[in-house]
């Protein structure tokens, strides 16, 4: 391992240069990372990289999971949780049903399970990929949130159909009782886990002596005890740290001073940065180990077999997305929908933002090599070959296309009737003026006394919060942050009243307001 350090900086140092020149070219980092590590990996005299599943499944993925969780807005997901969960648990489903029963069909030797088990593993689309690419142009509020949301839950869905697949090929029998035990405690387990390590981890947060440091630290270690537990407990980890993740996010100003969410999120974007730029270079990287184990099947063969599988995973996926349209015009006649008359555009951009990643090729490396009675597992190193080229081929053809299609169907964002701009100096304007109300009736002996505060005040009446140059006395330093705080909850109360708001507004000024708390430490 430290004779191969080197090679690691080195890589990491290529990462960024690629991600930079993806930004440049406005090509989606996880596209140039892959084909990178693809050339990369026939160099002759390079290291070979020998990547363990549990390195993705314990290092990688618990940190990726908890930041996106931090990072979306649960207004959307609870306000799209129908098409959210469609996609993440019957879409899934539907697509490992499509990829079990085709290879099932064309290529010999694999049992029903055997396409389970593939299916578990190619049917959940990666976030970090559409992400990456939905940067470069602007699309409609709720596809981003759908997607976010999506990425949340599928793995769990399809890590679900893996395990129970594995059980099957493994036992050569599926007890179907059994497995509905199984599945129930996973799911409720899982979330349960998740939810009361959050609980404890808020209250160490909060009553324990902590400084900005402590609370980075601890944020750190938060997923992967929710992670672990969970698994060791026979649940589902991914949703443990999912809900754990949901949980804390939503009560983040309850417990995290503004000097511990400031740094942490510093931190936090540096971290999940490189993490996912190395996820991606190994994809790449990994393709001598795969193609070294495939014997009794030319190469030219399974790449026509991965090609196939991406086609049914491709095809399913905009099925799916039509079909879910339909089931939307039905069920307006009998419920309220958040969204009666979607359209065709929508589904299609959803069906083709279904690009794959590192949980495909976690879960294809978890494989173990051989079974119980000591046989080798079946078409194993077949199955690692398809899933290479479903990420390659996904990340190859949907995300350099993805932007001209999105160009192209030029859809119309329903849930935004002025620019962001306009919306953001227009709730500034109102947080400013709300503010202004509260110091003036609650604080009126004090502002007529600390000039401080009549600056502040006079600055507010213009919608400018800054306080650059300010020398505060203590007593004006506590009548500021209780304004800081009172603007704290009246966003917060604002962004519950107000469905149609962006969270992603809100947030931008509760960092605001905690950037102006961080400055009150030098002033």
């Amino acid at each position: 391992m430290l004779n191969n350090f080197p090679f690691y900086l080195i890589l990491i140092i290529i990462i960024l240069l690629l991600i930079m020149l993806g930004n440049k070219i406005k090509v989606a980092y996880p596209v140039m990372l892959v084909l990178a590590g693809l050339v990369i990996s026939f160099i002759p005299g390079l290291p070979t990289l020998h990547i363990e599943s549990e390195l993705i499944f314990i290092i990688f993925l618990p940190p990726l999971l908890y930041d996106a969780a931090w990072h979306i807005s649960w207004k959307e997901l609870w306000r799209w949780r129908r098409v959210i969960g469609s996609f993440a648990f019957l879409v899934v489903f539907f697509t490992a049903l499509a990829v079990a029963l085709t290879v099932n069909y064309f290529i010999p030797g694999f049992s029903l399970p055997l396409g389970f088990l593939l299916g578990g593993i190619v049917s959940p689309p990666d976030a970090v990929s559409a992400g990456a690419i939905l940067k470069f142009v602007k699309v409609p509020r709720r596809v981003s949130s759908i997607l976010e949301g999506e990425s949340l839950l599928n793995d769990a869905s399809s890590l679900i159909i893996f395990r129970f697949a594995l059980i099957a090929v493994g036992t050569g029998s599926f007890v179907w009782h059994e497995a509905a035990i199984t599945l129930v405690w996973m799911l409720i387990g899982g979330i349960g886990i998740g939810l009361i390590i959050g609980y404890i981890f808020m209250k160490c947060h909060k009553y324990l002596p902590t400084d900005a440091n402590i609370d980075i630290v601890l944020t750190l270690v938060t997923p992967y005890i929710m992670y672990i537990a969970a698994e060791e407990a026979h649940s589902s980890g991914v949703l443990a740290v999912v809900s754990g993740g949901l949980f804390l996010s939503n009560r983040r100003l309850l417990f995290l001073s503004s000097t511990s969410r400031l740094h942490g999120l510093n931190v936090w974007e540096s971290i999940c940065f490189v993490l996912n730029g190395l996820v991606f270079m190994f994809i790449g990287l990994d393709l001598p180990q795969i193609t070294a184990g495939l014997d009794g099947v030319s190469i030219t063969t399974a790449i026509g077999y991965g090609i196939l599988v991406t086609v049914v995973l491709i095809v399913a996926r905009i099925l799916s997305s039509i079909a879910a349209v339909l089931v939307t015009l039905i069920a307006r006649n009998f419920i309220t929908v958040a969204d009666a008359n979607p359209g065709f555009k929508l589904p299609f951009l959803m069906g083709w933002s279904g690009m794959r990643g590192v949980v495909s090729l976690a879960a294809a490396l978890s494989i173990p090599v051989y079974l119980a009675d000591g046989s080798a597992f079946p078409q194993r190193n077949l199955i690692l070959f398809i899933t290479f080229i479903v990420i390659l081929a996904t990340l190859l053809l949907q995300g350099l296309t993805l932007p001209y299609i999105i160009r192209k169907l030029n859809l119309a964002d329903p849930d935004h009737v002025a620019p962001q701009e306009e919306v953001y100096n227009d709730l500034k304007k109102q947080l400013a003026r709300h503010a202004l109300q509260h110091l003036t009736t609650n604080y009126s002996q004090q502002l007529n006394r600390q000039p401080v505060l009549q600056q502040i005040a006079s600055k507010w009446q213009v919608s400018d919060h800054s306080t650059d140059g300010v020398l505060m006395t203590e007593e004006s330093r506590a009548i500021y942050l209780d304004l800081l705080n009172l603007q704290r909850k009246w966003l917060i109360s604002k962004n519950k009243a107000d469905g149609d708001i962006d969270e992603e507004i809100i947030r931008k000024h509760l960092l605001f307001l905690d950037l102006e708390e961080e400055k009150l430490q030098f002033i």
